[in-house]
């Protein structure tokens, strides 16, 4: 394969942007393949949504374990071992509504083994990467949620009418089960510090900057996580990460409903239509990236710079279109403006998300399980406070066709885009905190 004439830092970016892809894709098939198997057995809206929670309990519970075990075993391992348990978790469970315990406890396991994931990438991103190409192979890995979202969306649903739902798990068990061999084929582990080329080369980021003795012994750095949990960078970087994500989660799981309730019109009307919020995210991530990289090598900006101005610049437009989206009430018009929201919010993760590699390379999975738990609660406070507001406005006799019914749903996210931007330009830095 060509993969392997390529330098090795840009064959694990490559893997790790079809991981991210490839992770999407399940969570997307498995909300696609469980409610049309939910909906044909006649099961309650309750019960659906106990079933499509659990994922996010299991993944908030394991992001910081996943950070240490990175830190602590090595990220390649870490990351192979949560797809597998994942993967065979998909393979072997069968799609059957009404043995709820059975789908909470798979879904619970699947939950924890994706928890893994997104600590162990930065953890081998921060020691394959040299500094001057983090932003854009951060941004290339992460985009690969968004390419698998809207690929997952597109194709899936083809796939459950003509097989039937449980032939999604079958396919998200092959797909993880392909990239578990290539993993195991062509990632390995960064170049030691006693390596001169490695090191003059900027590889082994985290490596490289521990002592001889440290990195010959195979014995992983003391974590400080008094100075991590009392650092207020790396609180910047929580608490933009909690804002991206109450905001993407809120329009993943009830842009659906407001275009059903809201602009009575339905999804199935729109055709491909409805990926383009999520190709947006694609795009402008990776505009992102290239564009931060861009800046930094150019000194045109300083690292600190560069990630406060994608990151102002990607909030502030996204919290715009966030408070504007009510006043649309066409479907080209909604699609429009979730686009350029959830765009934005992409371009914005040039700034905090990459941020973790900037103060604490070392230690980039432990600060990435943190922040990405505070980003899994959002999740859940975001979609279940959603619902509340929802039905406030039911009970105070408002229609849900009405933009006052859905201003407090969009402006919430919004809200918080500029507070985090503003904490972002107060706190965070792009130098180097922790040795």
């Amino acid at each position: 394969m060509k993969m392997a004439y390529l330098p090795k830092r840009y064959t694990i970016v490559i893997l790790t942007f079809i991981c991210t892809c490839v992770c999407y894709i399940e969570r997307v098939g498995f909300s696609i393949a469980y409610t049309a198997a939910a909906d044909a057995a006649g099961v309650t809206q309750s019960s659906k949504g106990v079933i499509l929670s659990t994922f996010y309990y299991g993944y908030a519970c394991s992001q910081v374990p996943g950070g240490w075990a990175a830190q602590r075993i090595g990220g390649r391992r870490v990351l192979l071992l949560s797809f597998v348990l994942w993967s065979l978790t998909c393979a072997f469970v069968p799609l059957d509504p009404n043995r709820v315990t059975l789908m909470v406890l798979a879904r619970l396991l699947v939950g924890v083994a994706q928890g893994f994931i997104f600590p162990s990438i930065h953890t081998v991103l921060a020691q394959w990467v040299p500094p001057h190409e983090r932003s854009r192979s951060v941004s290339l890995t992460t985009s690969g949620m968004y390419f698998g979202a809207a690929l997952g969306t597109l194709v899936l649903p083809t796939v459950v009418k003509l097989r039937g739902p449980q032939s999604v798990f079958v396919t998200e068990a092959a797909l993880g089960g392909m990239w578990s061999l290539l993993w195991s084929a062509y990632a390995a582990d960064p170049p030691r510090s006693d390596h001169p080329k490695a090191a003059a080369a900027g590889f082994g980021g985290e490596s490289s900057s521990l002592p001889t003795k440290l990195v010959d012994s195979n014995r992983a750095p003391r974590i400080p996580w008094k100075k991590i949990m009392l650092s207020l960078p790396i609180w910047a970087i929580v608490v933009n990460n909690f804002t991206f994500h109450y905001a993407l989660y809120v329009l993943m799981n009830w842009l659906p409903t407001y275009f059903e309730l809201g602009l009575q019109h339905s999804l199935q009307e729109m055709g491909s239509s409805k990926m383009l919020p999520y190709l947006n995210m694609f795009l402008f991530s990776n505009i992102g990236g290239v564009a931060a990289d861009k800046l930094i090598t150019s000194r045109t900006l300083s690292v600190t710079a560069t990630r406060k101005v994608l990151n102002t610049v990607g909030f502030a437009v996204a919290s715009a279109a966030l408070m504007a989206l009510p006043l649309f009430r066409t479907p080209d018009g909604v699609v429009f403006c979730s686009s350029v929201a959830l765009g934005f919010l992409a371009l914005g993760r040039a700034g905090f998300a990459v941020n973790h590699m900037d103060v604490a390379p070392r230690y980039a999975g432990i600060v990435m399980g943190i922040s990405n738990t505070a980003g899994t609660l959002a999740g859940i406070v975001g979609v279940d406070l959603t619902g509340r507001l929802l039905e406030a406005a039911k009970a105070a006799d408002l229609d849900l066709t009405a933009p006052e019914s859905w201003r407090a749903v969009f402006a919430i996210p919004g809200l918080l885009c500029v507070f985090s931007s503003l904490v972002f330009l107060l706190l965070s830095t792009g130098e180097r905190i922790f040795d």
